[in-house]
């Protein structure tokens, strides 16, 4: 489902990783909140939100670096940042999201939404929403369509506790059959996901 080669990255003359060579399955997989440096880029660079660098991502056998839109097409991201729409709605968000995805906003989304009690905020705009609640939008909205692959930086940042029973319930049932990547600081979370550690370091040649 998701595939890692021979990854790197460089910022100027600071070389963040390279080498990175990992394979995936279904299954939830937490970056270790031992090793702080470079997390965040890491899930941009698989979400195809940062140009890649050094190697390749291949999301269900499509080529982030040859099909782009493709490999994008079969993931689910929830960025650290969820202010990338301010003027959008909650709604509207769905819909578009939807529309990437060919798919529907149907009753699952819905049930989602009102399990994480967001029913009250999805006519507001995202410039009028807490940071929790926006967050909350970003992670109803993975569960539209069928993507492969879920990625999602601090995904209980400023979220309620029963919320975050909520998405580990989720984040469980959607390891079944797909990957979920996350990164946490939350470690009562990741053990509610059953989550697998990983350390970048470790995956570095």
């Amino acid at each position: 489902m998701l595939r890692i080669e021979n990854l790197g990255k460089q910022f100027g003359d600071h070389s963040l990783f390279q080498g990175l060579n990992l394979r995936f399955g279904p299954g939830c997989v937490a970056l270790s909140e031992e090793e702080s440096t470079g997390k965040s880029t890491f899930l941009s660079l698989v979400a195809g939100r940062l140009p890649l660098g050094q190697g390749d991502i291949w999301i269900d056998g499509y080529s982030m670096r040859e099909q782009p839109e493709a490999a994008k097409g079969r993931l689910a991201y929830i960025p650290e940042d969820c202010m990338l729409y301010p003027d959008m709605t909650g709604r509207e968000m769905f819909e578009k999201v939807a529309a990437q995805r060919s798919a529907s906003v149907g009753q699952e989304v819905l049930d989602l939404a009102a399990q994480l009690e967001l029913e009250p905020h999805l006519e507001k705009r995202f410039e009028q929403m807490s940071t929790g609640t926006r967050r909350k939008v970003f992670l109803a909205a993975a569960a539209l369509g069928t993507p492969s692959v879920v990625v999602a930086d601090g995904p209980t940042n400023g979220v309620d506790s029963r919320a975050c029973t909520v998405l580990a319930d989720l984040f469980r049932k959607w390891a079944q059959d797909r990957v979920v990547l996350f990164a946490s600081y939350d470690a009562q979370f990741v053990a509610a996901c059953q989550a697998k550690h990983l350390a970048l370091k470790n995956a570095q040649r």
